[in-house]
């Protein structure tokens, strides 16, 4: 996959798509004032709000990108954009952009990762379980959602080890991420495995270097590589508990499930203390 990242000098382009790159922004000359942005009709923010004015200096920039959300930033002046997978800070008057972690020192936390972490668990909810490929223990404690490629060896590793992550009370639901690209073999493959009539045994298979029947449908694979990179994936496998919380790439069985059952304690509390202001 050619991931396109944003550049804070020279070119830009927040697509992260594989087939091609969005004209790159002219650079401004040295010492020269950047100019404000007006909001126009047709953003999906008030009129001369910050956030109209962000999302017109985004669209200034690379009119292509997929800007997923723009609202209040923790840093006084400036909104918090999410665009191609990726946080960044655009100035109130639009004038100015960062990109960066913003981490708060006393809490000791990337401030920009928690809504990151939304914005995944949003765009989950629009994959229904249909178009998901499931390994679940009967009645399970813990849920992931893990973006798969059948090439990679990590994600090779992880299936391997299914049945003791189903012992340890995990059910994996798989998404597809073709990391080559959609014109690449690994993802004919891949659609292949989703069309399967017998998906998990086909997954199993290609992961294992089997040979599976080519087939072709009306496959969720496309669309759930493009909501792999909307939602900031560098890379397979991707762990996400079942509300969008990165949690890893690949993690053994024992591992994960500590790793999950501490997030189920840390979320408890949360829970309660919201149940009590209700």
């Amino acid at each position: 996959m050619k991931r396109l990242t944003l550049a804070l000098l020279g070119a830009l382009s927040l697509s992260a798509c594989a087939q091609g790159s969005a004209p790159a922004a002219t650079a401004a000359k040295p010492g020269a004032q950047a100019k404000p942005v007006v909001a126009s009709v047709g953003t999906p923010y008030p009129a001369g709000s910050p956030e109209a004015r962000a999302h017109v200096a985004l669209q200034q920039l690379n009119s292509q990108i997929k800007i997923d959300r723009i609202g209040p930033a923790p840093l006084p002046g400036f909104r918090e954009a999410i665009v191609g997978g990726q946080v960044v800070y655009v100035s109130d008057d639009g004038k100015y952009l960062m990109q960066g972690k913003l981490f708060d020192i006393a809490a000791k936390k990337d401030l920009g990762e928690a809504t990151m972490n939304k914005v995944r668990g949003d765009l989950l909810k629009t994959i229904p379980l249909k178009d998901r490929i499931v390994f679940a223990p009967p009645n399970p404690k813990h849920t992931v959602v893990v973006f798969t490629d059948v090439e990679c060896g990590y994600c090779r590793k992880l299936h391997s080890e299914m049945a003791e992550y189903n012992r340890q009370g995990i059910a994996v639901q798989y998404l597809a991420f073709p990391r080559m690209g959609l014109a690449s073999e690994d993802f004919k493959k891949m659609v292949s495995v989703w069309c399967a009539d017998d998906r998990r045994a086909a997954l199993t298979a290609a992961k294992n270097d089997k040979p599976i029947a080519a087939k072709t449908c009306k496959s969720p694979v496309a669309m759930q590589y493009d909501l792999g990179q909307r939602m900031g994936l560098t890379g397979t496998p991707m762990i996400m508990a079942s509300d969008g919380t990165q949690i890893s790439g690949y993690m053994p069985p024992t591992q994960l499930r500590a790793a999950l059952d501490k997030l189920a304690g840390e979320a408890a509390p949360a829970a309660k203390t919201a149940s009590v202001g209700t």
